[in-house]
């Protein structure tokens, strides 16, 4: 029973070196694969998280996993991310680690090649817009993939602050300069 629940040091420090491998190859394939691996999971995208999880658990468990060793790489998990929220406070290294926000429409135009880098089918977008609540595409001043995963679906009615915008390639035409701050419309 000793053998099922105990570790030595160099194990202990292998499940480490192994854990954190793991740990960075997946947010390396995450940053390549982009923000659309983060977003709402299909039935496919579910079934290769949870392969993910498996094949990261197993590698870095070792071949014979012992409860220490499961703590381990469960304290290492935990150490890695927290170390990355940390790192990420660096707006240089944030941008190394993540890939910018996507703008996936601009007014009523769908903008394929961007949907088409950031592995967006027309399918999903239509569906992110009738979750907004949009009844036809002249609603729309603009539709942007999150860092995050996130669709974000901004209507035409209401103004436009550039500072929200000023991270996302190719939105610098969004907002006309009757959407600046503190400038009124006036009524024609």
């Amino acid at each position: 029973m000793r053998d099922q629940l105990g570790i030595d040091w160099g194990t202990a420090g292998l499940v480490v070196l192994t854990t954190v491998a793991m740990y960075l190859v997946l947010v390396l394939c995450v940053r390549l694969l982009g923000q659309r691996s983060l977003a709402t999971m299909s039935s496919f995208d579910l079934g290769c998280a949870i392969a993910l999880g498996a094949v990261i658990g197993r590698t870095a468990l070792l071949l014979d996993p012992t409860l220490l060793t499961g703590v381990v790489a469960l304290v290492t998990l935990f150490a890695t991310q927290i170390a990355l929220v940390r790192a990420r406070r660096s707006r240089w290294l944030d941008r190394l680690l993540n890939r910018p926000p996507v703008l996936l429409m601009a007014g009523d135009t769908p903008l394929r090649e961007n949907m088409r880098q950031a592995h967006v089918a027309e399918d999903e977008l239509r569906q992110k817009l009738r979750i907004a609540g949009i009844r036809h595409l002249g609603e729309v001043r603009c539709v942007v993939l999150e860092r995050t995963g996130a669709v974000s679906v901004v209507r035409q009615s209401e103004p436009l602050d550039p500072w929200l915008f000023s991270d996302v390639p190719g939105a610098e035409g969004l907002c006309a300069p009757s959407d600046e701050p503190g400038t009124r419309r006036t009524a024609s």
